[in-house]
């Protein structure tokens, strides 16, 4: 054979074995990465090829699928039943645009990619099985209580069964339709462009994934650390600690809600009543940042809290170095503090459930289209955060709030009903209008629930803006709806 010739052709062969190693290793190691690639195009088609599972809230779907018109790609499209009261839980899942909440984390349930979901041989071909569900532990007239009785204001709250930690409530306002831009036309496209723009955030979760300044509601773990480390044996015993009082560290003199001296020498349960931030700024100094952050821990801080949904980025207590007159700012909920409605109901959940915090979760059950289990959140993990003696305190002290106090307006009849208010300064010098807090537990008839509730913007003058006057009463509606089952 000629040299050139014989050359040509071994080259040939190596462009060739070259060719096949590249093929090779595209099939049997890229192959899953560029299928389930974003950019894949055909995952999204496959996706809305058949209707989508539910998610399921009372035994009732609020999602739903509908045939695309005047689409040749996409066969169907998702819908949602009262899309604005459950938008907080179901998030939204768009031909055009990303899945979230509960519709992104159980995206391959709902269209039958997962492989849980799939026979042995729909594994082998790679087919598409029957759509799954994801059952909700959301109770629909809490739900509806919240949501209504967040019209007219700017905020969220989250209620959940202190003994089981199931989540019952989510509300967020305002809100949005999830089902108006689940399509991939010019209308879809101008409502995702409208909400992206509203000033609102409606499509942030402030519930789960807005860590504010919790303000005098934290007062509540300031109380629990202070009586699990001994600084004090009763709630009833006089402080000694004085009004007016100055920040350590600093010439700054403290105010509380209450005219001075009415903060002065109060005990425990006075303090907590009439809000009085000598008291706790002081119990703060004394804890030491060490002792006031382990608390904090214990209950939620510093960590992701998956109910599935995780809640990145997550509730705050400093970890660094703080100095004397920031550790007994903290104390109060200022500071660098800062905490979800989600945190703040864990807080209360445990002082409710004698110290015994159970992990919150929002999905009792996935299941298959026969309605097989997949996966179970009906036995979630639970620590005692804090001894059974220091939440009966806790508790007694909060109901001293809700009888005498500023949570007045959290009453429910024949129910036993303990809460804490709170006013959260924000914005450079208070620049902006300060967040109205309250969180609370009740219970009546063998049923317990805590509530937490943020009120970010209402109409009400800055004068008048405080957690008993503008939070309660939402916190009311949903134990209320609760309770009186």
């Amino acid at each position: 054979m000629n040299k050139t010739i014989r050359r040509a052709s071994v080259f040939c062969l190596l462009l060739v074995l070259a060719l096949l190693v590249r093929v090779t290793w595209v099939q049997a190691y890229q192959g899953q990465a560029l299928a389930d690639d974003k950019n894949n195009q055909r995952n999204i088609i496959g996706q809305y090829e058949n209707p989508l599972g539910n998610i399921i809230v009372g035994g009732e779907a609020i999602t739903g699928s509908t045939k695309t018109e005047g689409s040749k790609t996409y066969a169907y499209k998702r819908t949602y039943a009262d899309g604005p009261l459950y938008a907080p839980i179901t998030g939204h899942t768009s031909q055009a645009y990303t899945s979230t909440m509960l519709e992104g984390i159980y995206k391959n349930v709902l269209n039958g990619s997962d492989n849980r979901l799939k026979s042995f041989m729909d594994v082998l071909t790679n087919k598409r099985a029957d759509p799954g569900n994801v059952l909700t532990t959301i109770d629909k007239d809490v739900q509806k209580a919240g949501y209504d009785a967040l019209q007219g204001k700017q905020g969220a709250a989250v209620a959940m069964d202190p003994e089981t930690g199931e989540i019952l409530g989510i509300v967020n306002n305002p809100s949005y339709d999830p089902g108006s831009i689940t399509g991939n036309t010019k209308a879809d496209e101008a409502a995702w462009v409208k909400l992206s723009e509203n000033q609102g955030a409606p499509m942030l979760n402030v519930a789960l994934r807005k860590p504010q300044a919790p303000g005098s509601t934290f007062k509540l773990v300031t109380l629990a650390a202070a009586l699990e480390n001994g600084l004090f044996s009763s709630i009833d015993t006089p402080t000694g600690i004085p009004d007016p009082y100055t920040i350590p560290g600093t010439t700054t003199v403290l105010k509380s809600e209450a005219p001075t001296p009415g903060c002065n020498n109060v005990t425990l349960r006075e303090g907590l009543k009439k809000s009085c931030n000598n008291v706790f700024a002081e119990l703060a100094y004394r804890l030491g940042q060490d002792k006031m952050r382990a608390m904090a821990e214990k209950l939620g801080f510093n960590a992701d809290t998956k109910i599935p949904i995780g809640t990145t980025p997550t509730s705050k207590y400093p970890s660094k170095k703080m100095s004397k007159d920031q550790v007994a700012q903290t104390g109060i909920g200022q500071f660098d503090v800062q905490a979800t409605p989600l945190q703040m109901a864990m807080v209360t959940a445990a002082i409710e459930n004698g110290g015994k915090l159970v992990a919150p979760h929002v999905v009792s059950e996935v299941t298959d289209s026969s309605g097989n289990v997949l996966e179970s959140f009906k036995d979630p993990k639970s620590q005692q955060v804090m001894s059974e003696r220091t939440a009966a305190m806790v508790r007694d002290a909060m109901k001293t709030v809700v009888s005498d106090g500023g949570g007045k307006p959290a009453q429910v009849s024949g129910a036993e009903v303990g809460g804490k208010t709170g006013t959260a300064q924000r914005g450079v010098k208070n620049s902006l209008a300060p967040l109205a807090w309250f969180t609370s537990y009740g219970k009546a008839n063998g049923k317990r629930i805590a509530v937490a509730v943020v009120i970010e913007n209402s109409d009400t003058d800055r004068s008048e803006i405080g957690g008993g006057r503008l939070a309660a009463p939402v916190a009311q509606k949903m134990m209320s709806a609760w309770l009186g089952k």
